[in-house]
């Protein structure tokens, strides 16, 4: 059995997870919509992540909506003492499956709520306010009020700690000044770096970067430069993937998802991967376009 211990851990918060963990948003139906055509392989897919020793899942109450959380609790509850769910609010979802802004304090607080039943918890540990003022991608523009309202959830005992996700660096520094943030959750890998400079501004602070789409979304990263350093490790290249990011920062926590215990394994196994220094830097020059490197993941919300 492959070990997830080399990649490390950090706190986040004032609880310690290892680095590599877990996103359960693809255990949904088609779209991140509706409920998945096995529930039993998703659910087996939790009880892998949990016994291969991940102890941080991501997870939203509007996948599905519902679903991914309702999966976890019958998959894990009563859960270990260990274990620390992250979840986000901010968005729902439409008849049709849209993703629909939700940053009113009565949809953050019925959000929250939400999150609490489906998961089976009294307070949440970890709770993530989306930024939808551009649905799938940052956008400038005060997250101020919104962020009150989970502040004052928070204050109720219903949150431990908060978090943002797709935020600018600015709404980073405007959040900190009202409320202490343990993470930030905004799209990042290998070929898109844009966040380059707020992840080392984090990692000096002590603020958790959980990349999102760290294998390139729905459509998987393709690059010359990451087949050949894979093949030359013999390694698959979203393996490789997973060990630069472990590499490029140690606040940088993972949370790959699938919805297979093979692919799931797959990744955890990245962990043990080690990436010459030769190899760190040829991945480097992926994002510069030196490796032809394309993904788009924002079809759908994480």
């Amino acid at each position: 059995m492959s070990s997830i211990d080399q990649a490390g851990t950090f706190t986040l918060g004032d609880r310690v997870v290892k680095r590599l963990g877990y996103g359960a948003m693809q255990l949904a139906g088609p779209g991140v919509f509706g409920s998945p055509t096995d529930p039993d392989a998703a659910r087996a897919v939790l009880r892998e992540a949990v016994a291969r020793g991940v102890n941080h899942i991501d997870t939203a109450d509007f996948y599905g909506p519902h679903i991914t959380n309702q999966l976890i609790r019958e998959a894990l509850h009563p859960y270990t003492d260990d274990l620390v769910i992250v979840t986000k609010i901010g968005a729902r979802r439409g008849e049709d499956g849209s993703w629909i802004p939700a940053p009113s304090s009565e949809e953050l607080t019925r959000g929250v709520h939400d999150n609490l039943r489906n998961l089976g918890l009294d307070v949440l540990d970890v709770v993530n306010l989306r930024s939808t003022l551009r649905i799938h991608e940052p956008a400038e523009g005060s997250i101020e009020a919104s962020l009150t309202v989970l502040a004052e959830l928070q204050r109720q005992g219903l949150v431990r700690h908060i978090g943002l996700s797709n935020v600018t660096p600015s709404q980073v520094e405007e959040a900190r000044r009202i409320v202490p943030i343990v993470c930030v959750q905004n799209l990042y890998n290998v070929a898109h770096r844009t966040d380059d400079a707020l992840i080392d501004a984090l990692a000096r602070t002590g603020i958790a970067y959980v990349p999102f789409f760290p294998l390139g979304g729905f459509t998987s990263l393709q690059s010359s430069i990451l087949s050949d350093v894979a093949h030359r490790l013999g390694a698959t290249p979203m393996q490789v993937a997973l060990a630069w990011l472990l590499r490029r920062a140690p606040n940088i926590l993972l949370i790959p998802g699938t919805s297979s215990v093979a692919h799931l394994r797959e990744n955890l196994a990245a962990a043990e991967l080690d990436l010459p220094n030769d190899a760190i830097t040829a991945l480097d020059g992926i994002a510069a376009g030196g490796g032809s490197a394309h993904a788009r993941g924002t079809d759908a919300m994480n």
